[in-house]
């Protein structure tokens, strides 16, 4: 069974910067696209940023030149670097797997959510 766990999640002070990870366990062959989401209280849940297989990256509007998205396809990891937060960004973040391949023998798997990691942003 895939297991994500995040982590880097906290308290920082608007125009500091956070690094969030997310690691994929679970007897895992490969991952395709692996995004993150965040969600605000009383607000929809809306994507960050996605990164496929190959590292082509896409970003919301509202984090692009702030946030960068990477992974280690090593590790089975993504990670996100958060610079210039403002109070806005204020939200529980989640990553997600897709497209992943598991198992043996190895055999794809339904998509897997992590369970948040929580940023707050003070002004």
């Amino acid at each position: 069974q895939v297991r994500l766990v995040e982590s880097g999640g906290g308290l920082v002070q608007a125009g500091g910067s956070l690094r969030l990870s997310c690691a994929a366990s679970g007897n895992i062959f490969s991952i395709n696209t692996i995004e993150w989401y965040r969600q605000a209280p009383g607000k929809e849940r809306e994507l960050v940023a996605r990164i496929g297989n190959g590292g082509s990256t896409n970003y919301a509007e509202f984090v692009r030149g702030r946030f960068t998205i990477s992974r280690d396809n090593r590790e089975n990891t993504v990670y996100l670097q958060m610079n210039s937060l403002k109070p806005e960004d204020t939200a529980d973040y989640f990553c997600v797997v897709h497209g992943v391949i598991a198992g043996t023998p190895p055999v794809y798997v339904p998509d897997y959510w992590g369970q948040g990691t929580q940023v707050t942003v003070s002004s």
